[in-house]
């Protein structure tokens, strides 16, 4: 079994909505007994809410129902998962600060790792003040990026 966790600031656009196009990918490739995903954020301002309306509304167009409900990323974290991925530099800092211990680290990835049609990009975007493109965009990175989490994560597997 391989656990992921995706890690945005407040866990309602970006994260959720790689934790819900993660879980649609497992599902397609029938890998939901080796493959768990969740979501979180660095604030926790957010606990208990759904995604952004707006991204609920962008990522249904796609085809994904994004029913997480937000959570704050804790010290557990990095004992219960493999690869904790966050989507920008203040969140790679502010996850960082909260590992237990430095060998914890090996677990922390940004998201932009994983992409391979967007590999020009240094960080995913909040869309929060963003239009619709932002959140278009956010979807695209989004999408390539947990292909490569996928593929990743079968190599394991297969080992």
């Amino acid at each position: 079994m391989k656990k992921i966790l995706f890690v945005c600031l407040g866990n309602i656009c970006r994260s959720a909505a790689a934790n819900g196009i993660m879980e649609s990918i497992v599902t397609r490739e029938g890998l939901q007994h080796s493959v768990e995903v969740d979501s979180a954020g660095t604030y926790g301002g957010h606990a208990g809410d759904l995604p952004d309306y707006r991204m609920r509304a962008a990522a249904a167009t796609r085809g994904y129902n994004l029913t997480h409900r937000a959570r704050r990323i804790t010290e557990e974290d990095f004992y219960l998962f493999d690869y904790i991925i966050v989507m920008d530099d203040n969140n790679y800092e502010s996850v960082s600060r909260l590992a237990p211990e430095r060998k914890y680290l090996e677990k922390v990835y940004r998201f932009v790792e994983f992409c391979t049609k967007h590999d020009n990009w240094s960080y995913v975007p909040d869309p929060y003040y963003e239009g619709r493109e932002g959140f278009e965009l956010v979807l695209d990175l989004l999408e390539d990026g947990c292909e490569g989490v996928l593929n990743q994560v079968k190599k394991e597997l297969a080992e």
